[in-house]
């Protein structure tokens, strides 16, 4: 299944400006998280193992819309932490819809019904609800009983509003091609989605797990084996062909760090969205004063497994604006 065709246009007239500009690094989705603090303690994540005094903190309104103009990514994924534990994150939500943003806000969803009508429904937004399985999978993934039930029952409640709904399903060495089949073909066709993402998981450092991480050649057997009879075209899945590509192993792509940098507390994380090297104050510190050149894999053994979208998603969106039979295949799915 292709991407939004508004999408499409959105991302490819920015891309085409940079390069008439004859930029060379620039970031296509900018995440954004303005809080670390969570309802949730998911065994796959180390965010909530900030200190205490960071996990009080709420980025201003004013510094979290400053950084995304100061970077200039056209699309901007608001997460965490659980960013409707931030009071004014609705603000944010609005201000960066005033700015053309397409703006993606990612949610476990306990806290969506109580916080829905502080949204407005609009083209440019959509709710990423995250879901890693069906039922007890998921509520084990998070650490807690009940939570599935809440996020299916909160994505109904905003389809009935009117937004738009987007699944982030992050993939673990627990997960079976049954497993992630049944969990794609539940959200596409039962509750009806707009969007689906998903990626195998990053072996994040503080993880409270971390015997649940794919390698690349077991990444690549689910992902084949998951596709396989033409599912993955019968899905609506928010990635570019190339990348589903790339998890099949039918496609080999070098990361592009800079392509979706985190802006947090800290400030711009360096090198990228999953490893943590230290913070550059600003965005133009981040780019000239990281060594890109060291990461990547076979460069640095933290990205030897990685195949996350916000590293090679990047890559295959260049690669398909660079080919003419890539861009027709992008709007056909």
């Amino acid at each position: 299944m292709a991407m939004p065709l508004h999408l499409t246009v959105k991302l490819g007239t920015y891309l085409m400006k940079q390069k008439v500009k004859g930029v060379k690094k620039y970031p296509l989705i900018m995440e954004l998280e303005p809080l670390f603090a969570c309802n949730l303690k998911c065994v796959g994540c180390g965010k909530i193992q900030q200190p205490h005094t960071l996990l009080k903190q709420r980025m201003p309104v004013e510094q979290a819309i400053a950084a995304v103009e100061e970077c200039g990514a056209p699309m901007v994924s608001i997460a965490g932490g659980e960013p409707l534990m931030h009071p004014q994150v609705h603000e944010i939500t609005a201000e960066l819809l005033k700015r053309k943003k397409f703006v993606v806000l990612c949610t476990n969803a306990i806290l969506l019904p109580k916080h829905i009508d502080k949204f407005k429904p609009s083209k440019n937004f959509a709710w990423m609800v995250h879901l890693d399985g069906l039922g007890e999978r998921h509520d084990e993934a998070v650490a807690k009983e009940g939570v599935f039930d809440q996020a299916v029952a909160a994505i109904k409640l905003a389809k009935e509003k009117g937004f738009q709904v987007y699944t982030n399903t992050t993939v673990f060495n627990t997960d079976t091609p049954q497993d992630l089949i049944d969990t794609m073909e539940y959200l596409n066709n039962e509750l009806k989605v707009d969007r689906m993402q998903i990626a195998p998981g990053y072996a994040y450092e503080k993880a409270p797990s971390q015997d649940r991480f794919l390698g690349v050649q077991q990444t690549r057997e689910l992902f084949s084996k998951t596709f396989a009879d033409g599912r993955r075209k019968k899905w609506r899945l928010n990635h570019s062909q190339l990348y589903l590509d790339f998890l099949e192993g039918k496609k080999e792509f070098e990361c592009t760090p800079w392509g979706v940098p985190l802006y947090c507390l800290k400030g711009w994380q360096k090198p990228c969205y999953l490893m943590d090297d230290g913070y550059a104050a600003t965005w133009k510190e981040l780019l000239e004063d990281t060594d890109w050149d060291s990461f990547g894999r076979g460069k640095d053994p933290r990205c030897d497994n990685c195949m996350a979208h916000c590293g090679y998603e990047p890559t295959a969106v260049l690669a398909t604006m660079d080919s003419l039979r890539e861009s027709l295949r992008s709007l056909v799915g």
